[in-house]
């Protein structure tokens, strides 16, 4: 009996090892089944695809033997925020999920799947590479969307790497995108936050005269303006980007007020496009007095933005108040929209962003043919450096566009930024887009 006994005991223990072996097994192979399967090969042996910008360009392509870009170098390195490579650096990139999805394992078969598969992208590469040429090699971010559809037509972050040499040696920030994985300070770009708040909290701002004689004291701190401005109505300070008008206006308005838009506008919070995280900006929450509320009202203190947000926000304006939520993978439903500010006030920034072009940018000479509303700005960094932003839209039906343009540390808005724009809508509005 004791030796049956024992046989027994030996047979459970064999029992109980062999189905912990084959827990293990399943855990593992449900964790690493597909790297196994792909072990031998970087490339998948059965799936093949392709990334096609909207006019059906090929930017990648891999199949069973190999994996690549399209052959024009210049197009490669212009698009190449847009599709990433296929190791992931920059993070951001659509092709390194697409061609993981493409990759997928079945757990049942232990293979991957055998297909191909093609990733419809709503941005015009022609398009990118005439915004990669306007930076002209400096550090930069370019964003165009059409603001009715959501489609996102233009993407272009600098410096880059060429994806098809995975030897390169990058330039510092090659990998970082500029316009979703980076906040910056915004200068009065951020005028636009505040006027939609005058807007709405300022009785009869329309009606109001503001002055100035070049510099304001607020508590013992100077604001100051480049030059003197004198009488000016509501749409003048905009157009004039007064810092002593707006600093006064926002604290008027008030720190908890402003800092509600500037949090119901969605720049203080992360977004997605097509599941890429963006970065999240910043402004003064907690107390800190009228002379630091006065410079953050002016787009300086300790705000920053990412220039995906202000793609959103000059978007809704605009759309008469409605965002399309961009997107640059071509989708088969309709995309998300919502009511981001009323149409009054929308309508009040699309006039005052109008003015601002006729009055003070140079209108039809200096953006011939566009009915431009815009905003510029130029960011003090404390350095003697400024950022130059350049942000707005079309007021054309036919060509609905709104974009938003940063060049670091470039100089100022008007002179730095604003060509790079112009040369990017006239672009955008020929039939041909693209010429040498």
């Amino acid at each position: 009996m004791k030796k049956i006994a024992g046989r027994a005991v030996s047979l459970l223990l064999l029992v109980f090892l062999v189905l912990a072996g084959l827990t293990l097994y399943g855990i593992r192979y449900i964790d690493h089944g597909k790297d196994w399967a792909l072990y031998f090969s970087r490339l998948n042996s059965l799936s093949g695809g392709q990334v096609l910008d909207r006019d059906g360009r090929v930017l990648a392509q891999f199949d069973a033997n190999q994996s690549g870009f399209c052959e024009d170098a210049e197009l490669r390195m212009a698009n190449y925020h847009v599709t990433g490579d296929y190791w992931g650096r920059t993070g951001t990139g659509i092709l390194s999920a697409f061609w993981q999805n493409a990759r997928s394992f079945s757990l049942a078969t232990g293979t991957t799947k055998g297909s191909n598969s093609t990733l419809e992208l709503s941005i015009d590469a022609e398009l990118n590479r005439v915004a990669y040429r306007a930076l002209a090699g400096r550090k930069g971010a370019v964003l165009l969307c059409n603001y009715r559809t959501g489609e996102l037509m233009g993407m272009v972050s600098t410096p880059v790497v060429d994806p098809a040499d995975a030897d390169a040696v990058p330039e510092d920030g090659a990998y970082l995108n500029r316009c979703l994985s980076a906040a910056f300070i915004p200068g009065s770009v951020f005028k636009l936050v505040t006027a939609a708040a005058a807007i709405e909290n300022l009785e009869n701002i329309q009606q109001r005269q503001f002055y100035c004689e070049g510099s304001t004291e607020i508590a013992g701190v100077e604001i100051s303006c480049v030059v003197p401005h004198y009488t000016m109505t509501f749409e003048q300070a905009l157009s004039n980007s007064c810092n002593v008008a707006f600093a006064n206006m926002g604290i008027r308005i008030g720190q908890d007020t402003l800092a509600r838009y500037a949090r119901d506008y969605g720049f203080l919070s992360p977004h997605e496009l097509d599941g890429i995280p963006t970065a999240a900006g910043s402004f003064p929450t907690e107390f800190v007095g009228d002379p630091e509320l006065g410079w953050a009202s002016i787009g300086q203190s300790t705000d920053l933005v990412c220039p995906y947000s202000l793609l959103r926000y000059v978007c809704a304006i605009a759309n008469d108040g409605i965002l399309v939520e961009p997107h640059m993978v071509r989708m088969d439903k309709a995309p998300v929209q919502s009511r981001f500010l009323s149409a009054d006030t929308a309508h009040q920034l699309r006039d005052l962003m109008r003015f601002a072009v006729v009055d003070h940018y140079g209108g039809d000479e200096a953006f011939p043919g566009l009915a431009l509303c815009a905003k510029t700005g130029t960011a003090e960094l404390g350095d003697e450096t400024t950022h130059a932003w350049f942000t707005g839209f079309l007021a054309d039906e036919e060509h609905p566009y709104a974009f938003v343009v940063l060049v670091e540390r470039g100089g100022g808005g008007m002179t730095v930024a604003s060509p790079i724009a112009n040369a990017l809508l006239q672009a955008a509005v020929r039939d041909d887009k693209f010429q040498d």
